[in-house]
């Protein structure tokens, strides 16, 4: 069993969905199209990407040559490739692509074009897809490599997802579907702004098989306080039962748009081959976040990302990105 290919683990390549005009973007999209180049610049230093695009020629024109950038043509609703690329499974030897729908979060944006993104572009892999009726989104899922998937019940027992099935028969083809062991939700932890019903990369995230980063908040005045502290006895909970180590990350409790408050987190991170990619937000907990992920990752380059643009449309890093596991190639 290995089930849930974590992210720690080696990667092939990273695909990543770039903005276009009839996206939610086009406010700005100058301004969006320079973080995402900033992004993708970042992992080609490190391993393969996959850029899906709307026009190869308007795209490939923001980049230089270089051996691990690669394209594929495919218009979609929105660019939150988390939660809409297919999932990297191991069951036994055998290294599989899996598709679950994507309803956009219960329907709440337009979703058809973003559902069927992978099968248009699957000859890209050097695998078949295997498609999964069953809505499921990337970042709704965090695995610690070793058949333990960490998830919040706010969105996987969702009635705007899988209505049909009871939250017995969901954890059932959960645990069949990522060929896992055992499944460990949090029912405490939310952020204001959030569209995905407590995605669990926005609050809580396997480092390697036995450690948790997680988001905490320690200003009692803040409307965060109560449910993060409760997600954080949760995750405490876990030290006795699974012997799991904790790591706090700070929260960035000032960062708005429009007078919005944002869904701002550190937990939003992204692991690639040799390095961790970290959102940053022009805040003052930046600094403290950054410090953290550079005392724990001693083998890895940290490398803030600037995320303020990315958040107004209330993701992040981790959000915007799909690792693809070893074994899975990419296609010229």
């Amino acid at each position: 069993m290995r089930g849930l290919i974590a992210e720690f683990e080696q990667q092939s390549f990273t695909q990543i969905i770039f903005p276009h005009k009839n996206s939610d973007w086009n406010e700005y999209l100058q301004l969006a199209e320079s973080t995402f180049i900033n992004i993708i610049n970042q992992i080609i230093k490190y391993q393969k990407c996959l850029v899906v695009c709307d026009n190869i020629y308007r795209v490939k024109a923001n980049f230089e040559e270089n051996n691990n950038l690669f394209f594929v043509e495919y218009q979609t609703n929105d660019t939150w490739a988390r939660d809409s690329s297919a999932l990297s499974v191991q069951n036994s030897n055998k290294i599989e692509i899996l598709d679950f729908q994507f309803n956009a979060w219960g329907s709440k944006f337009e979703y058809e074009k973003d559902n069927n993104m992978s099968n248009n572009i699957s000859h890209k892999y050097s695998k078949n897809l295997t498609n999964v009726d069953f809505i499921l989104e990337g970042g709704a899922v965090e695995s610690n490599g070793d058949g333990i998937i960490l998830t919040t019940s706010d969105c996987l027992f969702n009635k705007n997802r899988n209505r049909n099935l009871t939250n017995q028969e969901i954890t059932s083809k959960l645990l069949k579907f990522l060929n896992s062991k055992e499944i460990l939700y949090l029912n405490h932890g939310y952020l204001v702004g959030d569209d995905t019903d407590s995605h669990i990369d926005t609050l809580a995230r396997f480092i390697n098989k036995e450690s948790i980063m997680y988001v905490g908040c320690d200003n009692i005045n803040d409307e965060h306080y109560q449910e993060l502290k409760l997600m954080e006895n949760e995750l405490k909970s876990l030290i006795d039962s699974h012997n799991f180590k904790l790591i706090k990350l700070p929260f960035p409790d000032s960062v708005y748009y429009k007078e919005d408050r944002l869904p701002a987190t550190y937990a939003n991170f992204l692991f690639i081959n040799n390095a961790v990619l970290v959102p940053t937000y022009n805040v003052k907990e930046d600094d403290i976040a950054l410090k953290i992920f550079t005392e724990t990752f001693t083998d890895r380059d940290i490398i803030p990302i600037d995320c303020s643009i990315l958040i107004r449309q209330h993701g992040s890093l981790h959000c915007v990105t799909m690792n693809f596991a070893t074994g899975i190639e990419l296609k010229s």
